[in-house]
């Protein structure tokens, strides 16, 4: 591989990102906000820059690892961002979860400059990030794709390219929908089973075995057996990710109604200060809503009670 390569957010996500790439013989140069985030790639040799336009013009593929769609610009097109250091035939690959819309613009600008972009966000938590394992949606160009692959490769294990730039972003709105929607649905199939008198963990172990089976059902089914949210994916991420969703699906007139109801239990936790904690304690919320007598969805601007213990 002769690409020199960069490596921009290192995070809960980001670092143990890099440090995979850092493994596996790539030499990086690397930029965080806080130093200290820096240190173990640093200490493992990766040379440290004071930006991302400092990254970026001594790098052929950049990747970038940061929070939201804001962060995302600033760290690429905004002062000091990549977008002032970046040279013709660079990639840069976006593997934050962020708007699809966005996504599609910061590339078309990147692309004025003969720079490629590819978005691939990611699927496996900060396990599968330790682990090597992530699942990695990607949208771009072919040729950036094939160029890019092999680093990739040391990151993840399930790797796809979806279709153009945003194909990527649009197919991690999808998961978001799906793995919010089915946390809620193993919350209330469970508080179902315990509130019938019937040993949820009982329940849990026979759904496994069939139809129902799931990673959500078999990891956070667990985390709601033993009422232990100490985080995995932390909510206030989990709400973000569905604000896209919903910012996406406004604009193309879409009605998603088990999106925005998952959507309110993720914004109560959050309101209620519980924002670290794993998305799984949606059960939480839909107990503490039955436990004081609603039993059903509350409106749109309601909050609904939760006591997490």
């Amino acid at each position: 591989m002769t690409d020199r390569v960069g490596f921009i957010g290192l995070g809960i996500m980001g670092r143990p990102m890099a440090l995979n790439l850092q493994r596996a013989g790539v030499d990086l140069v690397v930029h965080a906000r806080r130093v200290e985030s820096m240190r173990p790639l640093s200490e493992a040799g990766a040379v440290t820059c004071a930006s991302p336009a400092e990254v970026a013009r001594q790098t052929d593929v950049i990747f970038t690892m940061v929070s939201d769609t804001p962060d995302v610009e600033a760290v690429i097109l905004g002062a000091n961002g990549l977008v002032e250091g970046a040279r013709a035939g660079a990639v840069v690959v976006d593997m934050s979860t962020i708007s699809p819309l966005a996504s599609r613009v910061i590339a078309k600008r990147l692309a004025g400059q003969g720079v490629e972009m590819l978005d691939a966000p990611v699927s496996g938590g900060e396990v599968g990030a330790i682990n090597g394992t992530l699942s990695i949606m990607v949208g771009g160009s072919v040729s950036a794709f094939a160029r890019v692959l092999p680093m990739l490769e040391m990151m993840g294990t399930n790797i796809v390219r979806i279709g153009e730039n945003g194909a990527g972003q649009v197919c991690k709105c999808c998961n978001q929908i799906l793995v919010g929607a089915t946390i809620a649905g193993v919350a209330e199939a469970l508080l179902l089973a315990k509130s019938s008198g019937v040993d949820p963990a009982k329940v849990r172990e026979a759904l496994l075995g069939g139809f129902a089976r799931s990673r959500v059902l078999e990891i956070h089914g667990q985390r709601m057996i033993d009422e232990d949210f100490r985080p995995g994916f932390k909510v206030r991420l989990h709400q973000k990710d569905l604000r896209i969703v919903t910012e996406n699906s406004q604009a193309l007139g879409l009605a998603l109604p088990s999106t925005a109801l998952v959507s309110q239990y993720l914004n109560t936790l959050v309101e209620q200060g519980l924002g670290d904690l794993d998305s799984a304690a949606i059960y939480q919320v839909l107990r503490e809503m039955n436990a004081s007598g609603g039993g059903h969805p509350p409106a749109s601007d309601s909050q609904i009670p939760v006591s997490i213990r």
